[in-house]
């Protein structure tokens, strides 16, 4: 059975798609079958985008288009690309790929849009914390070390937990070694209860992390 982990963040430009290649790298370097899938992405060009990244980082046998669903150019929320696309996001339809990716690989990695609460289809009120839920995995969440992050992280641990979704750890990006991002890293614990399994500091080239973090 393949084991899945969730990758969201505290919002947009948190660093994402740069953790989760990282974590994707790692996972294969120590020798684990592990994959990654997007089910929805703005902002795709042919020659830069998200699943390019982490394909070309990991060191995956895929094209882009292999870990994708939807992809849309302009680098709007889902549900307004979607919608000026003349199409409709379809949870049947990414749920129908999520299962054919699975039988690809050991551990798949999936990486969200946005934050926890971005709209996928708001014609029925499906946003990516319902996609979660539909997927039956546990989430990693992706924040920035710096000021600020405290009321971030805590808000999206509380509406994970509020809605029924285990939060299996965080990860804080651009991570500094000074005292704010440690006491930060130490505030974020108390208040949460949920390990921060890694920090990652700007243009790391690897992650410290196990196969444990996926269920």
């Amino acid at each position: 059975m393949t084991k899945c982990i969730f990758v969201t963040a505290t919002g947009t430009d948190i660093g994402k798609t740069y953790v989760s290649a990282l974590i994707v790298k790692n996972m294969r370097g120590n020798g684990f079958n592990c994959g990654y899938y997007k089910p929805v992405l703005s902002g795709y060009t042919k020659e830069q985008n998200d699943c390019k990244y982490v394909i070309e980082v990991a060191g995956l046998k895929e094209q882009d288009t292999d870990c994708l669903t939807y992809c849309f150019d302009e680098a709007v929320s889902p549900h307004l690309a979607a919608e000026r696309s003349g199409i409709r996001i379809s949870k049947e339809k990414i749920l129908d790929d999520f299962k054919t990716k699975k039988q690809k690989y050991d551990y798949l990695l999936i990486e969200g849009a946005g934050g926890i609460t971005c709209p996928l289809d708001l014609e029925n009120n499906y946003l990516l914390n319902n996609l979660i839920k539909d997927m039956e995995t546990e989430i990693i969440v992706i924040a920035d070390g710096g000021l600020g992050t405290i009321n971030s992280v805590l808000l999206t641990c509380e509406y994970a937990k509020n809605n029924g979704i285990n939060v299996n750890g965080i990860i804080l990006n651009n991570y500094k070694d000074n005292f704010m991002y440690e006491d930060n890293k130490n505030v974020i614990e108390k208040l949460t209860g949920v390990k921060v399994i890694a920090t990652v500091k700007c243009n790391d080239k690897n992650i410290d992390i196990t196969e444990s973090v996926f269920k």
